[in-house]
């Protein structure tokens, strides 16, 4: 079974600096019926006007993952990490028993469009964590490349939850295959066009899939998507 997700439908926060879409429940934007899926609750698709950002505020028990699709997003936190997300990395904070961070666009002419995403975690406190790793596209291209893990493993980044997270490239005919062995898929299309198990989804579509052995995605055209291997 494949339940959709349309961009269209999604919960939005618009503000003079910021355009948001909630695939799931978050902020003023509440709906009982999309309230994240097994762990993951949250994916925000985030534009952010040059200059503007978030300011300092705090987060704990999460695991928060930000992908960059255009411009570059900068991160200061209370750990003391200071860095610029670009396009192909792929930062991840273990928010544990808590730290306070700030994100901002440095641009003075460019927005920067990146993906804000929440895992809850498997275990409460513990020291906050911070990682951030680059993802060339030539290791997304035409397959799935594993970019966050339990463990770290193929050179993903680990983070304290079951769930693997994976990113692939796809042109038009190009596909990928992922055997899900009883677990559940979540698919979310950064931008593009491609097909889930036969379903056409468009830029900020989501699919979850249940209770099917496999996922299957092919690309129609340019298509960035994250894949989510969920208990």
């Amino acid at each position: 079974m494949i339940q959709i997700r349309p961009a269209s439908a999604r919960g939005q926060t618009r503000l003079d600096w910021l355009e948001s879409a909630h695939s799931f429940s978050f902020g003023d934007y509440q709906d009982p019926r999309h309230m994240g899926v097994s762990n993951l609750r949250v994916i925000n698709d985030d534009r952010v006007a040059p200059g503007r950002g978030f300011a300092t505020h705090g987060h704990r028990d999460m695991e928060i993952v930000s992908y960059v699709l255009d411009g570059a997003l900068a991160h200061k936190d209370s750990l003391g990490n200071g860095s610029l997300i670009r396009p192909g990395e792929v930062q991840r904070m273990s928010a544990g028993s808590g730290v306070r961070h700030s994100e901002h666009n440095p641009s003075a002419t460019e927005a920067v469009h990146f993906l804000q995403i929440w895992l809850i975690p498997n275990r409460e406190g513990g020291e906050p964590e911070y990682s951030q790793q680059s993802f060339p596209a030539e290791e997304r291209r035409g397959r799935l490349r594993l970019l966050v893990s339990p463990d770290g493993r193929e050179g993903s980044i680990a983070t304290h939850q079951d769930t693997l997270l994976y990113g692939t490239l796809l042109d038009a005919g190009e596909s990928v295959v992922h055997s899900l062995s009883g677990r559940i898929g979540y698919v979310h299309l950064a931008r593009g066009r491609a097909e889930v198990n036969g379903v056409a989804l468009g830029p900020g579509d989501g699919a979850q899939i249940l209770g099917e052995p496999e996922l299957r995605l092919r690309g129609l055209d340019g298509a960035e998507v994250l894949v989510f291997d969920l208990p």
